[in-house]
């Protein structure tokens, strides 16, 4: 009798942004101290710390250990193919995402835009000299119209 090749069952993960490693333990079914073992053997799954030093898992963490736990358990994989398999997977997607066409990226503000809007968007697009000596052109004249007022 053939049986259905085993898949990974669907845990509904909480709409939080951390999660502790008791949450993470209860919501994947996994030990804390194997999951604290698998931060060591795993580069992919790396929880933050809290300032108490406690572990915070995000959803893509807890993500990563439900792979990680459907590799090993269910697969049967080594941890060294377990290793092997999520760097080809995160290779796959990354390969994906550059294969996708660039008119889904941000668009630059429009020089007309508020100075502050120019200001805080600027990170998202890559540096142009000549545009940057336009805006601190722009701040200064700003400046200098508000001092002139305040004098």
């Amino acid at each position: 009798m053939a049986t259905a090749a085993a898949q990974p069952q669907p845990v509904e993960i909480p709409d939080k942004l951390y999660f502790r490693i008791g949450e993470v333990s209860r919501l994947t079914g996994v030990k804390a101290s194997v999951l604290r073992f698998w931060e060591t053997e795993f580069s992919q799954l790396h929880p933050r710390k809290s300032g108490a030093n406690q572990r915070l898992y995000r959803r893509k963490d807890i993500e990563t250990v439900l792979a990680i736990k459907h590799l090993l358990w269910e697969k049967r994989f080594t941890i060294e193919g377990a290793r092997a398999a999520l760097a080809e997977q995160r290779h796959a997607r990354r390969q994906e995402r550059a294969a996708r066409p660039a008119a889904a990226a941000p668009q630059a503000p429009p020089e007309s835009a508020p100075l502050p809007v120019l200001l805080l968007q600027r990170h998202l697009f890559a540096p142009d000299p000549e545009r940057a000596a336009a805006i601190l052109e722009r701040v200064r004249r700003e400046l200098q119209a508000v001092l002139a007022l305040l004098s």
